[in-house]
């Protein structure tokens, strides 16, 4: 479940990020593909750091705590945003 979080909050990270940013901007597609890979990277990396003991649980992270799912959507959102970046920063220094 908490994949599916990271996934879906990737999608929307690297979608806003396009929108404010805009050279950044990819279109909907990429936005979206880099965000998902930057969401499933974000939330992997705080689950191994340990980001739902931050949100309060002493060891194990329940399933669907409020906690464990705002951890998901902060780090998919965040890895979506920064893959995006790269992939446009990427992508302009190819362009020239």
């Amino acid at each position: 479940m908490e994949l599916i979080i990271g996934l879906l909050s990737g999608a929307a990270g690297g979608n806003a990020v396009g929108r404010l940013i805009g050279n950044l901007d990819q279109g909907t597609l990429i936005n979206s593909i880099a965000g998902i890979v930057g969401g499933g990277l974000g939330g992997s990396i705080l689950s191994m750091l340990g980001a739902p003991d931050m949100a309060g649980m002493a060891g194990e992270a329940a399933g669907l705590d409020i906690g464990a799912i705002l951890g998901q959507v902060a780090g998919g959102g965040v890895g979506g945003g920064v893959v995006l970046a790269v992939v446009g920063f990427i992508r302009g220094k190819l362009a020239g």
